[in-house]
């Protein structure tokens, strides 16, 4: 399986999916308490923000116009943050 298969398969099955369970949840949140802190609207927009990225990575795997190294790089870098995964950020640390 090339690097390109392999980071398609982990956005899709793994990061995105993960990115939708905890979205779901701050809405549950929000639900309950009927009212959204800063901080869950801060996230909620940054897991939107993350999301679309990861959905643009899709669309240029699908493309064909991304390199076997930088498809390496980049699933490096997303296992090496679900080691260092915490809830509150999924282990992403903000840029």
């Amino acid at each position: 399986m090339s690097y390109a298969q392999q980071l398609e398969e982990l956005i899709t099955k793994s990061v995105i999916p993960d990115i939708d369970e905890r979205l779901d949840e701050i809405f549950e949140e929000i639900a309950n308490n009927k009212e959204a802190s800063e901080d869950a609207k801060e996230e909620i927009e940054d897991l939107r923000e993350f999301k679309a990225d990861l959905q643009d990575v899709l669309q240029d795997l699908s493309s064909g116009d991304m390199e076997e190294d930088e498809c390496k790089e980049l699933i490096d870098d997303i296992l090496e943050a679900q080691s260092n995964d915490d809830e509150d950020d999924f282990g992403f640390e903000e840029d």
